[in-house]
């Protein structure tokens, strides 16, 4: 009866451990889709960005953003 309950108990665990890799990988990709959705909207407003390296982009956008020249 002891050994039932503990193999019961490991099934329940690896259960929950399945349901939140599961949660983990269904995060991981809506937030993949939401940044390639917010990437393209960039590049459709500012076609520009899509020839910047990454920091030059980044800079950019701060300085619209915070107010600077």
């Amino acid at each position: 009866m002891r050994e039932k309950s503990e193999k019961e108990l490991l099934q329940a665990q690896h259960r929950v451990e399945e349901a939140q890799q599961r949660n983990r990988v269904r995060e991981r990709k809506e937030r993949t889709h939401r940044l390639i959705q917010e990437a393209a909207i960039l590049e459709s407003v500012y076609p520009e960005c899509a020839e910047m390296e990454l920091e030059q982009l980044k800079t950019e956008l701060s300085d619209r953003f915070t107010g600077r020249p």
